[in-house]
């Protein structure tokens, strides 16, 4: 009764700009249809650019409860979401582990996140840098293209992204990080991030004629990726 799932549309953000349209914003007007007592928080949800479960609750120590439980999960270890994404790539290994430091990087105007190979402890222990981790397995492929599951141990912005670059195996739909594969001979290899700015995604003529997509529409594919599972105690 305390809880609700929704599934979020891509670009739809949780906490918006001010006159911008949000979760937040229309959680009062969501109350009002389902004609609940009580407000409802934001227990869970997936980033702006994601797709996916999001869970909402009318009662306060139930979320206070939730945020504890996801918290203590990753901690012991425990995998409590599971995403899905659509990469164009195939990693070379059916299933395994991606793990890399992630930072905050100046760039320009523009702050991104990058990965730190081999973090140092003073980095580590100023929090400049973070420790991540993601489990991954190919659930499907075809056409160059790949179905994943995704399986994060941390939790830190652009993560999945970020990894699934380091497989050289972005998601499709990434505008932001995908520009850090670069091919040669068909063959992917890692740019620096200061080397590959973000812009839209490259795709092969063939993969645009599978999508029913013009190179101009291109910039309006949406991230494939999709928060899919939460488990809950």
């Amino acid at each position: 009764g305390a809880l609700l799932a929704l599934s979020k549309p891509p670009g739809l953000p949780v906490m918006g700009q001010p006159g911008e349209l949000s979760l937040s914003v229309l959680l009062p007007s969501l109350r009002r249809r389902l004609g609940l007592p009580a407000e409802l928080h934001v227990v869970k949800a997936p980033a702006r650019e994601c797709s996916g479960l999001v869970l909402l609750s009318s009662c306060y120590h139930a979320t206070e409860q939730l945020h504890r439980f996801f918290t203590d999960a990753r901690r012991k270890g425990q995998y409590p979401a599971t995403y899905r994404a659509v990469t164009v790539g195939v990693p070379a290994e059916q299933e395994g582990e991606i793990r890399t430091g992630l930072r905050w990087q100046q760039q320009g105007d523009t702050a991104m996140v990058v990965p730190v190979p081999v973090p140092g402890p003073r980095s580590l222990a100023r929090k400049e840098v973070k420790s991540t981790l993601t489990r991954y397995r190919v659930l499907g492929a075809a056409g160059g293209c790949a179905l994943l599951q995704l399986q994060p141990r941390t939790a830190f912005p652009e993560q999945l992204q970020v990894h699934l670059t380091l497989l050289l195996c972005p998601a499709l739909g990434d505008h932001q990080h995908s520009s850090r594969v670069g091919r040669v001979l068909g063959v992917p290899f890692l740019l620096p991030p200061e080397a590959a700015p973000a812009r839209t995604q490259v795709l092969d003529e063939k993969l645009l004629g599978r999508l029913g997509l013009s190179p101009g529409q291109l910039r309006h594919l949406p991230l494939h990726l999709h928060l899919q599972q939460l488990v809950l105690p």
